[in-house]
């Protein structure tokens, strides 16, 4: 078949589908015709798949060979980084192939593959087969299947901007180069729909030494934000808690629409407004689900297939729907909460009209007074095109490790040849060869520190001059440790009669007791036995708070949003200001009156005396994780100076310095402190970030091979892992110093825990800006919700939690009111 009679073909669905084929999706299919790569950005559900897809589809038709389905092998690879964006891609390529009359087997291998299916994709390789960064790195481990990728034609990469900047995507960066190695024409072709450096998106997936290009789809669809806002306001927001105050105007934004999705930023807060929703409104308890990943897969797919059907009316979810997955029906989309970040906040408006043309909405509800900021800079960081980027991570040195240990129980690697297809990566362009040879020493014989030990002995150098596994169970072991996911134990929930209906950690399991009742997967629950890493549980009545907390669940606020909230502090509430600005003008008014308002123009820090001691309040707008690390290196500076014990609390806007004893910091002290000087050997000096190097380590060690966390069903536990994780990073510590893993687990913890390149530059500018040094005589505004953030991590019981930071806020409230000589009812 000629090209123009399968571009025939193509128009010819589309026109049946009412659908027309549009500009960049011909530019794609016309790159890829000639041999070219590259990077496609487009918004969501505007046809960014079915862009990439058909010009494999349409070679194929013109090709009698490929066209051949039961021939002509693995032709093309789509690689997804969520398994829940399997099913959906995997129907929608189908279509499109029976569409235009190209019978290819088109397969899904992910984690969730039965082994009967992945042992017939081994015998008898599909066409095309979508999988996930780690399945492709089991692929290469196996000499069998490793063959099998030697004809890959095309690898598309879905969801680019969501592998960049992690570890998942360095794998797949070093499992791309070996492919090129296989097939130096290989085409490959990434999709993203939010990120700000494209063009290093796009030199990031096509390695140093290629060449792409960048396809732009159509602008961005039309985005409506908007918010719920509160009748009465709080001058003195709560940090932390998870406010449903606004639950009565979210359930009738519910009732208005027919299909919503409610996105919350953590798996505990979808939890608690499910229960919320769902008492509220007990005539929706068959059309309102619950979504997020720790929920047991069988369920999680029954929402899936009700929402795609339409027969649900609301879904309260966390990032577990956050991708890709086309949910026609929705029209609606509610974040509870700031977004964190200006891309995540488009990225789930995506989620709404998800097709090509039809606008998105999204409603955000603030759970504190704060958050209408964040919403406002949200909406203008949009409007000004501010989107947050994705940094790459380069040597990192565990991925690198794993990387070998996949290819030496597979076909094996000879070395030399080896550096060069790594170096062909972004990731290690600049590796050093004294990085490499301890790479490959670290894999023959554990380093220096661990060479007595023959479980570190895992690959060896064989005649033909090529590394392999030391034998075939060092090979299968790996194999069941393959990925970079990494997080704490988990413990699965059931019921008695053995059914799964998730996992929650093992941290939170091992804080109850037996009959403590809690939330999950939408249930109240009671625990009535622990046994084999699973929790058996009861269904019973009544009300509760008990939510499982997850690790990582907060996120910080995004460097662009940050940016934009700060400069809305300097917007007078007038009529052109936005309504969210308008609305907080007396929390405004109040901060003024008791401090002064905070702005890009200088530094705004706080005095505080208190029954407490003294308090420090810092307003650097950098981002919780980055606000971690700047209170870390003032507290260490200052103690430096004159023998004092601080106690630290930090949110996004700022960070708390509390001192027992009577301390004041004078403004030549604060600027002396917070200048950038010897930034990374003064926070290596400190206590808490040598231990978060160890938690760090923890991962690394996961990651690199040094644990084996046990085959599947007969897993370790936590503690287990933690314990032999800590062992190995002290005798490291003591006898190998200079340790590669070592170093990389202190830099990550400067890197990622404290956003060290985000705080580098928040010390930079802060050291140009003059400091306004305030003394207030009660908490303003801004720092009453970093006192009550304090509060809640020193406290155990979150109701007297709440109950002390609501009566704080009410005292403060009657203050404020008695100074404004007004009567307070």
């Amino acid at each position: 078949m000629t090209t123009a009679g399968a571009m025939a073909r193509v128009e010819s669905w589309f026109s049946n589908q009412g659908w027309q084929l549009l500009d960049f999706q011909r530019e794609v299919i016309a790159a890829y015709a000639a041999g070219e790569s590259g990077l496609l950005h487009a918004p969501t559900g505007s046809g960014k798949t079915l862009a990439v897809w058909l010009g494999p589809a349409i070679e194929a038709l013109n090709d009698s060979e490929v066209a051949a389905a039961p021939t002509c092998g693995l032709q093309v690879l789509w690689l997804t980084p969520l398994r829940a964006l399997a099913a959906d891609t995997l129907d929608s390529l189908r279509a499109a192939s029976a569409g235009i009359g190209l019978h290819w087997r088109i397969e899904a291998r992910t984690g969730d593959t039965h082994s009967t299916q992945r042992r017939k994709q081994r015998e008898s390789p599909p066409q095309a087969l979508i999988t996930t960064p780690e399945s492709l790195s089991v692929l290469l481990s196996a000499a069998t299947t490793a063959d099998a990728l030697r004809d890959v034609r095309c690898v598309i990469v879905d969801e680019w901007h969501e592998l960049m900047g992690s570890k998942r995507g360095v794998q797949l960066e070093l499992c791309l180069a070996h492919l090129r190695t296989f097939n130096p024409a290989l085409r490959v072709w990434g999709l993203s729909a939010t990120m700000g450096n494209l063009q290093q998106a796009r030199e990031v997936l096509m390695g140093p030494a290629g060449s792409g290009q960048l396809v732009r789809g159509p602008p961005s669809k039309p985005v409506t934000i908007d918010s719920l806002r509160p009748e009465n306001l709080e001058r003195f927001s709560w940090a932390g808690h998870l406010g449903l105050a606004l639950l009565d105007q979210t359930i009738a934004a519910v009732e208005s629409a027919t299909t919503t999705l409610i996105f919350t930023n953590t798996r505990s807060q979808a939890e608690l407004w499910y229960q919320a929703i769902v008492q509220k409104r007990l005539d929706w308890l068959t059309l309102t689900a619950l979504h997020h990943g720790s929920i047991g897969k069988p369920l999680r797919r029954r929402i899936e297939t009700a929402l795609k059907a339409g027969n649900l009316k609301c879904v309260v979810c966390t990032s577990s729907l956050d991708l890709g997955v086309d949910f026609s029906p929705v029209d609606q989309v509610i974040q509870i909460g700031s977004p964190k970040g200006v891309a995540r906040l488009l990225q789930r408006a995506g989620r709404s009209g998800h097709r090509p043309g039809v606008p998105s909405r999204i409603l955000c509800v603030p759970t504190h007074s704060l958050e209408l900021l964040e919403i406002a800079g949200a909406r203008a960081a949009h409007a000004g095109g501010q989107i947050e980027s994705r940094e790459p991570i380069t040597n990192a040195l565990d991925v690198l490790v794993q990387h070998l240990m996949t290819l030496a129980s597979g076909t094996g690697f000879e070395p030399m040849q080896m550096l060069a297809e790594v170096r062909r990566t972004h990731a290690y362009a600049a590796l050093r060869s004294e990085d490499w040879q301890w790479a490959l020493d670290f894999l023959e014989r554990g380093g220096s520190a661990l060479q007595a030990y023959p479980q570190y002995h895992r690959i060896v150098l064989h005649e033909d001059g090529l590394y392999r596994a030391v034998d075939a169970r060092m090979a299968r072991v790996h194999r069941t440790t393959i990925g970079t996911i990494t997080s704490d134990e988990t413990m699965q929930v059931r019921w008695f009669n053995g059914k799964v209906l998730g996992s929650v950690e093992e941290f939170f399991i091992s804080r109850l007791k037996i009959g403590d009742v809690f939330l999950f997967a939408g249930r109240t629950l009671r625990l009535a036995s622990v046994k084999d890493m699973s929790a058996y549980v009861r269904a019973t009545e009544g009300k509760t708070r008990n939510v499982p907390r997850w690790q990582g669940g907060r996120m910080p606020l995004s460097t662009e949003l940050a940016d934009a909230t700060l400069t809305l502090f300097e917007r007078t509430p007038d009529a052109h200001a936005p309504p969210e600005v308008r609305l907080l003008a007396p929390l405004l008014a109040l901060q003024q009156r008791d401090s002064r308002l905070p702005n890009r123009r200088e530094l705004l820090i706080e005095r505080t005396l208190s029954r407490e001691g003294s308090h420090l309040f810092v307003f650097p707008f950098a981002g919780r994780l980055a606000h971690e690390g700047l209170a870390t290196l003032l507290a260490m500076r200052l103690s430096k100076r004159a023998p004092v014990t601080f106690t630290l609390s930090f949110n996004d806007y700022g960070f708390e310095l509390l001192s027992e004893r009577s301390y004041r910091a004078d403004r030549e002290t604060l600027a002396q402190c917070l200048c950038v000087g010897d930034l990374a050997a003064d926070l290596l000096a400190c206590v808490n970030v040598s231990e978060g190097a160890k938690r760090a380590f923890r991962d690394i060690a996961r990651i690199a091979g040094l644990v084996f966390q046990g085959f599947p069903g007969r897993g370790k536990s936590n503690r287990q892992v933690q314990a032999s994780t800590g062992l190995i990073f002290d005798v490291l510590r003591q006898f190998d110093p200079q340790n590669r893993l070592i170093d990389q687990a202190r830099l990550e913890v400067l890197a990622r825990q404290l956003e060290g390149t985000r705080l580098s530059a928040s010390l930079r500018r802060m050291q140009d800006l003059p400091i306004a040094l305030v003394d207030t005589d009660r908490f303003s505004p801004l720092a009453f919700p970093l006192w009550a953030e304090r509060l809640q991590s020193q406290i155990i019981s979150s109701e007297s939690w709440r109950e002390r930071v609501a009566r704080m806020a009410a005292q403060l409230e009657r203050s404020a009111v008695a100074r404004a000589g007004w009567v307070c009812r």
